[in-house]
Formats: C-alpha cells, structure tokens, sequence
C-alpha cells in the first residue's frame, strides 16, 4: 500500500479520496496529473504499484509524488533497473565472475549508484532464461533492462513493450535495427589499430585469431586486420585467420595451430584479452615467449592484463563506460527526447605494454 513518507511537510488533505487511492486526495492527485502532464488514473497506478505505465513516466510521476511527501508503491520497480548478461556463443571468461563482465557490472553499478537506482544483474542466454525474468521483473517492477550480447527480436521486444519496459543492449551479438537502442565500442578501428602497432613494429607475417564469427563484433575486428594489411601493402594470408571461442582455451588451440606451421607468424592478433592468454599458454608449452618470439596483442584491457607475464599489449575496450552509457539511454527512453542516437560507439584505444617488440630478425640486424 502507498505509504506517506515521514520526511517533509504534511500535505493538506481535504476531504473526498478517490477511491482505490487512500491516504491522497483527489485535488492532490488532479494537482499532480497536471503538473506531469498525464491522467489522473495514471497517477493513481504509480501511487498503488501497477506495472502498466511506462518506466519514464512511473520516475517522473514519483518524483512529484515525493516531493508533496507521498512515497509509491515500493513493488514497483523504482529506481532498480535490470542488467541480463548473456554469453550467447561466448563460454567462460564472459560468464558472470569474468573480468569482462566484472567491468560492465562496475560500470552499471557506478552510474546506477550516481541516479540513486540498484541494480539486479541477472544470466539471461537462452529463451527459458528471458522468460523467467520477464515474468520476475514484469510482477516486482523495473525501470528497464540492460542486455548484454543478448540482442532482443521481434517477439522479445513486443513483450518488452507490453510490458512497459524500455532496453538498451549493450555490445550487441548482430548488428542492432534502429527498433532497438545500444552501444558498443569501434571494433573494426581496434582491428585495425592492433594490426598496424605490429606492422610498425616490422611485422609482416601476421596471425589473426577471431571469435566466432556469429558476432557481429568478432566480424568488425578481422576486419580491421585485414584493412590494416592491405593498407601496408602485404597479403592476407587466410591460413593465418582463425576462428575459436573467446576464451584462453580457444586461443591456446588455436595459438598451437599457428605456431606449428612450416611458416608461423611473428606476431598474434587476439580476439579479446583471454584469447591472448590463451596464446601465452600455447607458446609456453612450445618453449617459446612473447615478445622474443611471438608478438602478442590482445582486445578488452580487462584489468589483469597488466598483471599478466608478460604485461599484455592490447586494445582498450571502455566496458565501465559503454555500461554507463547504456545506463544512461536507458533512463533517457522515457523522456520526450527523439534526437537521441539509436547507436553509439565509443572509442577504442592501443595499450602498448611488454608483450610487442620488434620481430626477432629485425632485432638481430
């Protein structure tokens, strides 16, 4: 039941409530439809904890309710938005205790925390999954849902609406429709830049190891890689392209592939960070080292990358900042703004560290 908040003045409250809204009188509610601009049915819902009235409107309806001293319905979702990571093609290190998904966690919890809102992080990566937590999050209440990977389709997207709650995918699997908001990062640019740092190093025998190639940011960073090479006028040698699961086993499988040819490269450019480490193993068990063999460059600068031996060279990936922003559009859907982009993409940038130098031949001239 609405409550009236102990904080504040006392409200006057002449005589004659609506019914079904005690405690509030129906000049209080006129009062508060019209400075929202909405009916007085509707700020009769936000007071009594209905979920069918859109999460925009629910925020700046309560807050007018606060303000006169009155406090919703707390089962309504205030402040608590939702974020679902998906792993989608992606096992572990993207799973929940990942350090990629540690990074979109700070960073939805850092802003969420500065908006006053909480935070319910829940695995979503299969339709049973998204299922229970519509039916979950439709009954306490959200003020909209963060997706991670998990880019929602026609059906998904119509309950979504139905249910009044708004969602901004963050880093999506394909590429997003203009139905749908979300943010991602410049793949292709942090392809391509991976792949020149090495080229300027003296590298011309150069490896590349993608994700699966399902994901659309997997896609976008081979080919970066290959726009790099062909920019410095050397061939793409296909033999040198791999594909495998972001994860330090799918590196490490297909490092030893690479390694083992009659001709291997000189340098590795790395899916994601964990690929990288995963080649890090592979030349470990083959008696080598990065960078006085193999030069190795990796993509996300999750924080133990630094830690790694050696220090990891890679593509930074602003996780915490993409989440925030995607926080962000996502308080902004409820507002009558429609200028705001639909994509967005924020920069990536090069972390030189110790696993790149100098392919050995050049080192020994």
């Amino acid at each position: 039941m609405p409550r009236k908040a102990t904080h504040g003045p006392k409200p006057a409250e002449p005589a004659g409530p609506s019914p079904g809204t005690p405690h509030v009188s129906a000049t209080t509610l006129t009062s508060i439809a019209a400075e929202a601009g909405v009916s007085v049915s509707t700020v009769s819902k936000v007071l009594n904890g209905r979920t069918d009235v859109a999460p925009g409107t629910r925020e700046r309806v309560g807050r007018l309710l606060r303000r006169r001293g009155y406090e919703p319905d707390s089962k309504l979702g205030f402040g608590v938005v939702d974020l679902l990571l998906g792993t989608g093609a992606c096992p572990p290190p993207t799973g929940l205790t990942s350090p990629w998904a540690e990074e979109l966690i700070h960073g939805t919890v850092q802003a969420a925390g500065e908006a006053g809102h909480t935070v319910v992080v829940t695995p979503v990566s299969s339709p049973g999954e998204f299922d229970r937590w519509l039916e979950l999050a439709a009954s306490r209440g959200t003020h909209g849902a963060l997706s991670v990977l998990q880019l929602p389709r026609g059906a998904e997207l119509q309950r979504l609406a139905a249910a009044g709650i708004p969602v901004v995918v963050i880093d999506p699997a394909e590429e997003p429709g203009p139905g749908v908001k979300s943010v991602g990062t410049t793949n292709w640019q942090g392809g391509l830049t991976a792949t020149r740092h090495l080229i300027e190093l003296g590298h011309r025998r150069i490896a590349a190891i993608g994700g699966p190639q399902s994901l659309w940011s997997s896609r976008a960073r081979l080919d970066g890689y290959r726009a790099a090479m062909l920019e410095a006028g050397l061939p793409v040698d296909e033999s040198l392209v791999r594909h495998d699961a972001f994860s330090p086993e799918g590196g490490r499988e297909q490092a030893m592939h690479l390694l083992r040819l009659a001709e291997p490269p000189t340098g590795i450019v790395a899916g994601n960070d964990a690929q990288a480490f995963g080649v890090f193993q592979a030349l470990s068990e083959l008696r080598l080292r990065a960078p006085d063999d193999v030069s190795v460059v990796g993509f996300d600068d999750v924080p133990v990358a630094a830690w790694a031996a050696p220090a990891l060279t890679t593509i930074r990936q602003p996780l915490a900042a993409m989440a925030a922003t995607a926080f962000r559009m996502l308080r902004a859907s409820g507002t009558d703004s429609t200028a705001e982009a639909h994509h967005v993409e924020l920069a990536t940038t090069l972390v030189v560290r110790d696993s790149t130098a100098p392919p050995r031949e050049s080192r020994s001239g």
